[in-house]
């Protein structure tokens, strides 16, 4: 957790990779999850919990995603709730096209937090950038890439969308939806520097070495070239 906007933003800006998994993992408590995530180079934590929970509930099932945070410099945030951004001591919200609007998360959340939003489209990636002010949010998540169980329903939108965010954002943005250590140098190569996954870490035997080779092989694809050997890890 940072303690300041303008920290929180150069965290951002640094930031590769971003680990979003629900409040109890597998039904387990998430510390050594998220531990491990971070060491091996995690620069971001998300807390998505999809099941109907109360407000005593969130704002306890957050505290080990804010302490792993905290010790590891990394970012905290919360999925879809900016009311509680304060409460669970996150650094920032993250929302999508149909729950709000990025200036009334950005009130909800307040001044310093930062506020994500998720694009689907050439128009959502172009409005969301053009927007000013309270309007414009910190950070994009562009795809999903490849379909995913994580947003049952949504169509991919395939690697093009990936090329046309690298020409076209203005913001940090990171592409998102069913990347895994096979697939992440192709996601790279289309001209992401920055992934959001899910079940490449969560569900990986050794959650810390598949981090890492997440790391190694998104920071290896320089320039669309793809390293000439592949790590293999989770399958995502």
């Amino acid at each position: 957790m940072a303690n300041d906007r303008a920290q929180r933003l150069r965290l951002l800006e640094a930031a590769r990779l971003y680990f979003v998994c629900e409040a109890r993992p597998h039904g387990r408590d998430p510390d050594e999850l998220l531990d491990a995530a971070l060491r091996g180079g995690a620069h971001i934590v998300q807390m998505r919990e999809k099941s109907p929970r109360s407000v005593e509930e969130l704002v306890a099932f957050a505290e080990p995603f804010r302490r792993a945070a905290r010790e590891h410099e990394a970012l905290f945030i919360l999925n879809d709730r900016p009311d509680l951004v304060a409460a669970c001591g996150a650094d920032g919200v993250h929302v999508g096209q149909e729950d709000m609007s990025v200036a009334e998360a950005r009130g909800a959340a307040g001044t310093e937090a930062l506020i994500g939003l998720s694009t689907h489209s050439p128009e959502q990636i172009e409005a969301a950038c053009g927007a000013s002010g309270d309007d414009r949010p910190d950070q994009l998540s562009v795809g999903p890439v490849w379909e995913t169980p994580t947003k049952a329903g949504r169509p991919a939108t395939g690697l093009r969308l990936i090329g046309l965010a690298a020409r076209e954002a203005t913001v940090p943005w990171f592409a998102i939806g069913g990347i895994d250590s096979e697939n992440v140098t192709d996601v790279a190569a289309a001209g992401a520097s920055r992934v959001v996954v899910v079940r490449a870490i969560r569900d990986a035997e050794d959650p810390e070495s598949a981090a890492r080779a997440l790391r190694r092989l998104l920071e290896g694809t320089v320039g669309g070239v793809r390293p000439a050997k592949q790590a293999t890890g989770a399958d995502g």
